[in-house]
């Protein structure tokens, strides 16, 4: 699913990093070797239909290679 994300994200906290982070090997071989870390937030997205919603969001980061793998884990309410 295409998001958009409208404003920041706050409330960030990692979630998982090092040996704890279990998809490691996918991401340095997808996107190259680096320290990555599993990150959740909530923003708000803009949806496919064009929708506003406040959601809490996942995905994986590593200095130097930013943000990827962006997903909507639970909807929070509407925007």
């Amino acid at each position: 699913m295409q998001l958009e994300v409208v404003g920041a994200i706050l409330d960030q906290e990692t979630v998982a990093e090092g040996d704890a982070l279990r998809l490691r090997e996918r991401l340095a071989k997808a996107y190259g070797p680096a320290a990555w870390r599993e990150v959740k937030g909530v923003a708000r997205v803009r949806l496919p239909k064009g929708a506003l919603r406040v959601v809490e969001l996942h995905w994986y980061e590593a200095e130097g290679v930013g943000a990827r793998d962006l997903k909507i884990k639970r909807y929070l309410g509407e925007a």
